[in-house]
């Protein structure tokens, strides 16, 4: 049964990457995500169910529109892949429960807020703003009934950190610590990643922001010093931080107890 199941949630996940491609490219365009057809953006030819079948359509039609063949971004199919890779990691990793849930959505919420940084070097406050209210709404949801949501599963001491204080508080250091790089360096820190901070902060709470943030931080690092290696990128090119990270809360809602438990080891030290 859970064979089936996997394979079941690994298929919606590549059907869920699939609207995950129409947030991508229509929200920074300002169009609906749900009004309009899916079609082809270079001929605007509506897509039939062949054309949208996750994954198998993109090989069978080579990566090119059916009907003008235009190149189709290899984007497309990385999202769909990913959606799939979520729901199957979520599922293995809690089971039919409110974590997986919720965790497989706050992973897709970030992989739409990482590739549009990416394409766009833009992260829209019409996702960050909505999904702070999500995450507030879930906070409160979490307090008043403990079990519902993902926190329990991820906060070490949830005795001592009730879901909403340590939500709050995450989301005060992520947008507060940021806030202040941002003011020493503008230039070098936009307040788009302030936002996302404190996002992030509400959906991992106190203390796995500073997993989360750390995470980002080395993936952006790591990334920015290999692209300078082989001359992808250069010195004074822009990197679209808001990518790496969005990268960390993913890594955080999966394992992010597991990594701090590790941290404190080093040193030592217990989780209380």
């Amino acid at each position: 049964m859970t064979v089936v199941l996997a394979v079941v949630f690994s298929i919606l996940g590549l059907a869920v990457g699939s609207f995950l491609n129409v947030c991508i490219d229509r929200l920074p365009r300002k169009k609906s995500v749900v009004s309009v057809p899916s079609h082809c953006d270079s001929c605007g030819h509506r897509l039939g169910i062949l054309d949208l079948v996750p994954l198998a359509s993109y090989f069978l039609l080579r990566g090119r529109c059916r009907y003008c063949h235009a190149r189709i971004p290899r984007r497309v199919v990385l999202v769909e892949f990913l959606g799939g890779v979520v729901f199957l990691t979520a599922f293995l990793r809690f089971g039919l429960s409110p974590a997986f849930v919720l965790s497989a959505f706050w992973s897709c919420v970030f992989l739409i807020i990482i590739f549009i940084d990416w394409e766009h070097q833009l992260i829209l406050n019409r996702v960050t703003y909505p999904m702070a209210g999500v995450a507030l709404l879930i906070l409160a949801i979490d307090s008043a009934m403990p079990r519902l949501s993902i926190l329990g599963n991820l906060i070490l001491w949830p005795e001592a950190w009730p879901g909403i204080v340590s939500g709050i508080l995450g989301g005060a250091i992520g947008f507060g610590f940021f806030l202040a790089i941002h003011v020493i360096s503008p230039r070098g820190m936009g307040m788009g990643d302030v936002k996302l901070a404190g996002l992030i902060g509400l959906v991992c709470g106190l203390p796995l922001v500073g997993v989360a943030l750390l995470v980002g931080i080395l993936a952006g690092g790591l990334t920015a010093g290999v692209m300078l290696a082989l001359k992808v990128k250069h010195r004074k090119d822009v990197m679209p931080y808001g990518t790496f990270l969005g990268i960390g809360p993913i890594i955080t809602l999966f394992w992010g107890a597991e990594i701090f438990r590790w941290y404190l080891g080093l040193f030592g030290l217990g989780s209380g």
